[in-house]
């Protein structure tokens, strides 16, 4: 139809204008009905996007749709006050030389919110000038408990982001001003560091252990391909959703020493990174690169220019949905409930907390932790730092070793001793230290002790005769310690307990040599 619309061209002689004029004929026609109408207006975008990926097209068809306002048009709508309006207007305009363009628009929404408080309480209020603190202090009050407004428009409170996110830029609008030095501005300070809101601080939502190696087995098991392998990608690397679906054919690098690794695009800090890839990781990039195919590079979203997509299917970029789909198919396959007792809801993003969790827990340094997710404050890494820290729990374990020593010895049972023999000892999973006096034992947490043994190595040491056979004790002791830490291998150990038997061995070698010589005389 398409063709015959054009004049009897063949396929390879249509143009992106036939196409055009095509569609623009079935929207003007008076005898389809509105159902028709569409049906083939999708049949000839779908034509349209067929002949972008053979290459007989060279504009990658559109879907009509009503173009976002601007922020003009926001604050047009959003703000009655004129004289308000344009010193908002000139101050985007400004900072939107600095900040992206989805910044802006949220600070021009947190003005719109301010301009709507003062129509609806302070209508005398006009001017930026004739604001005081009560009126700060009234919006304060309104904007901690005030509903959604717009597409999104519920009767429930904002959330307390998005409350403390209004109050920022509402005080970085006044104090910009300020340092501006604009004759708009408020005549006195209205917004102070203690008006803004403070948030609660949740650790990462990490998946348990037990819950992490069944969901990702039932992941390997899904039939949707993107599902399967872009999940297994998002767990292996760490990344963020929209990172995932912004990678690029040419976004694995390869060195000899270092093996592979996985080139991170600019995301939503606007930052490259690279990440280590792990052997499960990599076959599930090259699985589905390997039945991906030929596809035609699209429009970068960001800067415009042609881009090879990784995650492309029929010459589309595909969506989040099936990730998440994916993702609640596998948790149900898995068994995994919820506290009601219904299937567990997971979000891609817990994939992120549980592959920064695994890191820290694994003994990762926050540095290393902090290039790898991306991070570009310390602050945002701390967060997995209060999951589990080794140095707190070893702090602990060494105060509850000393609250523990100033305990009483608990009654025992009858016939049974309240210490440990010698061979309940030997065998515990515990660093050992033999002592003159009985035993030393302490956590594998603790490392070994500095002061272990250091009499027995320590050049004032003096012995005599009489102490043979407990020096022989020792040394067998020792000697059975330093086997067992290198059967365990605890190197530490090793290396500690051959300096004891070195310098016990010294002092034996010593005794018997002084020992002859008096028998000899």
């Amino acid at each position: 139809m398409v063709c015959l619309n054009a004049g009897a061209k063949s396929l390879d002689q249509l143009t992106d204008d036939d196409i055009t004029a095509c569609t623009k004929e079935l929207a003007e026609s008076p005898s389809l009905t509105a159902t028709i109408r569409g049906h083939n207006t999708a049949r000839v975008f779908g034509l349209h996007h067929a002949c972008y990926q053979l290459r007989v097209c060279h504009q990658l068809p559109r879907i009509a749709r009503q173009p976002a306002a601007t922020i003009e048009e926001m604050l047009t709508a959003g703000i009655p006050q004129p004289e308000i309006r344009q010193v908002a207007l000139r101050y985007l305009a400004l900072v939107a030389t600095t900040l992206r363009h989805s910044t802006v628009a949220l600070r021009a929404d947190s003005l719109i919110v301010f301009g709507e408080y003062l129509a609806a309480h302070h209508p005398q209020v006009v001017r930026l000038s004739q604001l005081t603190r009560t009126h700060l202090e009234g919006f304060l009050t309104y904007n901690h408990r005030r509903p959604w407004r717009g597409r999104v428009a519920r009767d429930q409170p904002v959330a307390a982001s998005v409350s403390k996110r209004t109050v920022v830029d509402l005080r970085a609008f006044f104090d910009d001003l300020a340092v501006w030095g604009w004759t708009e501005r408020p005549s006195a300070l209205l917004l102070h560091p203690g008006d803004i809101p403070r948030l609660d601080r949740p650790l990462p939502r990490a998946l348990a252990p037990d819950h992490d190696r069944d969901l990702m087995a039932a992941v390997a098991e899904l039939r949707d391909p993107f599902a399967r392998h872009g999940l297994t990608i998002l767990r292996g690397t760490g990344l963020r959703l929209g990172e995932l679906l912004d990678l690029e054919l040419d976004c694995l690098l390869d060195f000899a020493s270092h093996g592979s690794w996985l080139k991170v695009p600019l995301g939503k800090l606007a930052t490259e990174r690279t990440v280590p890839l792990d052997e499960v990781t990599l076959a599930a990039l090259d699985g589905w690169t390997a039945q991906r195919g030929p596809q035609r590079a699209l429009p970068h979203p960001r800067h415009g220019q042609p881009t090879d997509f990784l995650f492309l299917e029929r010459g589309r970029r595909l969506s989040p949905y099936r990730l998440r789909q994916g993702l609640a198919d596998a948790a149900s396959a898995a068994g995994l409930q919820g506290r009601d007792g219904d299937a567990l809801h997971v979000t891609p993003h817990q994939l992120r907390h549980t592959y920064g969790t695994t890191l820290i827990n694994g003994g990762m340094s926050l540095q290393a932790l902090m290039s790898l997710l991306g991070h570009v404050t310390a602050e945002m890494t701390l967060r997995y730092a209060s999951l589990a820290s080794p140095t707190v729990r070893a702090a602990y374990d060494q105060a509850m070793n000393k609250a523990r020593s100033r305990l009483t010895l608990p009654i025992a049972p009858v016939g049974k001793a309240i210490v440990p023999d010698r061979v309940q000892w030997l065998r515990a999973e515990m660093l050992k230290t033999r002592v003159a006096h009985g035993y030393c034992s302490r956590n594998l947490v603790a490392e070994a002790c500095s002061y272990a043994n250091i009499c027995e190595q320590c050049d004032n040491f003096t012995t005599s005769t009489e102490f043979v056979p407990a020096l022989q004790a020792q040394l067998a002791d020792v000697t059975e310690l330093h086997e067992d830490a290198q059967a365990r291998g605890w190197n530490t150990e090793v290396a500690r307990h051959a300096r004891v038997i070195t310098s016990i061995t010294r002092h034996l070698d010593r005794l018997a040599h002084t020992a002859s010589s008096t028998s000899t005389t």
